[in-house]
């Protein structure tokens, strides 16, 4: 009994501290959610600069926006996005998850429609076509998959969407190869539906006369979710760029360390940054943003501020 009698003492007198213990973590913790939520808003620009040119070519500007994530009544996004305007890119690529709501599509359009007097292309992630719904955070540490088929009740809009990016010039690079002629020289586009969804079918690269490929251009690959596969694909088939989404910069980072997911088979690491891609002895430039928004049944950012994504293109020596 005297044992018993300790172990209960002790209990007890430990008790106080254990309740003070539990009660700082959950102030931690409320912490922590208050500042991700301030952090959702803290918008950012990264800027890049790649030499991948031809010789001689002016530098051409490109704005990467990627996982918007719409929802009415975003009033801060609405008035950052209207801003990047002003840095009067000569190319915007919007690499999908433009929506997380049904009603989202006339804020969005609204917010990007100074954007779209640019030169743009775009490619669809999931959350252009399903609206996101409520899961255990934890599925992203384990990398379960989910395992709904009843996706049909959070279909979204994205025929409205995809028609107001068209009717503003924006090309639907949606499993497609396309040409497009900006600032002298030729940009050569392979786009693939989301990966995430497995509705990827590489088009291969645009097809020209029998002397294109002398003329000066740049092949730019552009997906939503970085999956290996992909990349490997891209890279083989001789890109000289690709651009990516998806990853949310992994949304919830630790100071120091950096992302712990990156929801798909891309390496943690280059969940967010410009970064080299080597397959088969072959290097491609990848930059993946780290997104603009978040699911609306998530939307915190913790070391990982939504950004876009400036990216400089210059010539070769």
């Amino acid at each position: 009994m005297g044992a018993t009698q300790d172990i209960t003492q002790a209990v007890k007198r430990a008790a106080p501290f254990v309740g003070a213990a539990a009660g700082i973590g959950v102030s931690l913790g409320g912490l922590a959610i208050g500042y991700g939520l301030l952090e959702r808003n803290a918008f950012s620009i990264r800027h890049e600069t790649v030499a991948l040119l031809p010789p001689g070519m002016p530098d051409l500007r490109v704005l990467h926006l990627s996982d918007i994530h719409m929802v009415p009544g975003q009033d801060a996004k609405k008035r950052w996005l209207e801003s990047l305007a002003g840095l009067n890119p000569d190319l915007v690529v919007n690499t999908g998850d433009n929506l997380s709501h049904r009603q989202a599509v006339p804020e969005l359009l609204e917010a990007l429609r100074p954007l779209m007097a640019f030169h743009g292309v775009f490619v669809p992630g999931s959350n252009c076509y399903y609206g996101p719904r409520p899961k255990n955070p934890l599925r992203y540490l384990t990398g379960a998959r989910d395992k709904s088929r009843n996706l049909a009740k959070y279909a979204l809009p994205w025929q409205q969407m995809h028609a107001g990016f068209g009717a503003a010039g924006w090309t639907n690079l949606t499993n497609r190869a396309i040409s497009k002629p900006v600032n002298g020289v030729r940009l050569d586009f392979s786009g693939v539906d989301d990966p995430h969804l497995k509705l990827e079918k590489f088009a291969g690269w645009p097809r020209g006369s029998s002397t294109a490929g002398e003329a000066p251009h740049v092949r730019i690959a552009v997906t939503h979710a970085p999956y290996q596969r992909v990349l490997d694909q891209f890279t083989d088939s001789g890109a000289d760029i690709i651009f990516a989404g998806h990853t949310h910069g992994g949304q919830i980072c630790l100071p120091g360390y950096g992302a712990l997911v990156s929801n798909c088979d891309l390496p943690t690491w280059r969940a967010r940054g410009l970064t080299e891609w080597e397959h088969r002895g072959k290097t491609v430039p990848l930059e993946v943003s780290a997104g603009i928004g978040t699911s609306r049944f998530a939307p915190i950012r913790i070391a990982c501020p939504p950004e876009a994504v400036l990216l400089t293109l210059t010539a070769r020596d």
